[in-house]
């Protein structure tokens, strides 16, 4: 299901695929973004804490004190500490809990953003419109269509990424003890604050920036490129956004990305030369011999798309990820209580295994 007028799919029919394993129908997801614009309201006490906050803490952290600010309100603390939900229904509540947390989380995060860079001035959220497009509406920086239509594919492509990431992973295990939905993103989005997790983004358009200087003007060739690269990689460093810990090709996502960029902005300089990277970067890498997988993946393209229309504050990017990955988490979370999981308890090993295992 799309937007009216729109191409791209929307993030709340991703959230509704990964809960039931099918793809909903027109009717079904309208009726979820309803369910989320009315689960939307703040309280204004947390209004008040956010807009109090000094506007150099890095909105990252503001993210967190709002969930935290909002966790009062999870249905399953409540509901747990009254002894009013058995251990079969947990998912009852947390269901309940992590609908809200969506339908809150563009409410806050947009509020955030206005705070920081346009003086506390905000737009107010549209019930009429969908959950990413209001989003994208609220934060005010393109009014443009295609501004929504690309925060949608950006909170699509985002929504998930299994378990093993820091912040999947950080959210699953807090969560395990029991800790409801706020407490349990709250403490993922610290893992995704970390810059070898959620600033992927942020360094791929730093790096593509620093190239377009050394191109003073000129336009990107696959020769210049490829020195470059090949320079980059003497001096010890990494060409970020190229290489997955997991996929073994291209990123699908990244394509995905590509496609949109040929329709809405193949002649921005920065696609063009996001562009030529993709097809010089792989082929130079490969004739390394070191690395496994030489393709870009989803971050060598999403900065590029966010600073196109307009949202070049880059210490932002990782709020936007925040905003997406809440759905995937989300999904799991709820599983996880409707499966019954356990807490998880990694087991300790001492140097004496250790070194016994590595023949020492």
């Amino acid at each position: 299901p799309k937007a009216p007028g729109g191409k791209v799919g929307l993030p709340e029919a991703a959230f509704w695929l990964l809960l039931t394993n099918e793809i909903p129908t027109e009717a079904e997801v309208k009726a979820l973004n309803e369910e989320l614009h009315k689960r939307s309201t703040i309280p204004e006490h947390v209004y008040k804490l956010i807009d109090g906050l000094p506007k150099d803490t890095h909105p990252m952290t503001q993210l967190s004190i709002g969930l935290l600010a909002l966790q009062p309100g999870s249905e399953f603390g409540q509901a747990y500490r009254a002894g009013t939900v058995n251990k079969a229904d947990y998912w009852k509540p947390t269901l309940e809990d992590s609908l809200t947390l969506l339908g809150q989380i563009p409410l806050l995060t947009a509020r955030i953003f206005r705070n920081i860079w346009f003086d506390g001035k905000h737009i107010p959220s549209d019930p009429t419109l969908d959950w990413a497009g209001n989003y994208a509406q609220m934060m005010g920086v393109d009014d443009s269509e295609g501004f929504k239509e690309v925060t949608r594919l950006y909170l699509m492509l985002h929504a998930d990424h299994e378990g093993g990431n820091v912040s999947a992973h950080t959210t699953q295990l807090v969560g395990s003890a029991l800790s409801d939905p706020y407490y349990s993103w709250a403490a993922g989005l610290c893992g995704l604050a970390g810059p070898l997790h959620g600033l992927a983004n942020q360094e791929c358009l730093a790096w593509l920036k620093e190239v377009m200087v050394a191109l003073n003007g000129k336009e990107p060739t696959k020769e210049f490129i490829v020195d470059y690269v090949q320079k980059t990689l003497k001096s010890g460093k990494v060409v970020p956004g190229f290489g997955h810990a997991v996929l073994r090709q291209p990123d699908p996502r990244y394509m995905l990305e590509r496609e949109f960029a040929l329709k809405h902005c193949k002649d921005d300089p920065l696609f063009k030369l996001v562009d030529c990277v993709f097809q010089a970067v792989p082929p130079t890498l490969e004739k390394t011999g070191k690395v496994k997988n030489p393709y870009p993946n989803v971050d060598a393209h999403s900065g590029q798309l966010m600073y196109f229309y307009n949202l070049k504050q880059e210490n932002y990017y990782t709020v936007v990820f925040a905003v997406s990955r809440s759905m995937g988490v989300m999904a799991q979370y709820i599983w996880s209580r409707a499966l019954g999981l356990p807490i998880e308890r990694p087991k300790s090993i001492g140097l004496d295994v250790l070194a016994k295992a590595a023949g020492l």
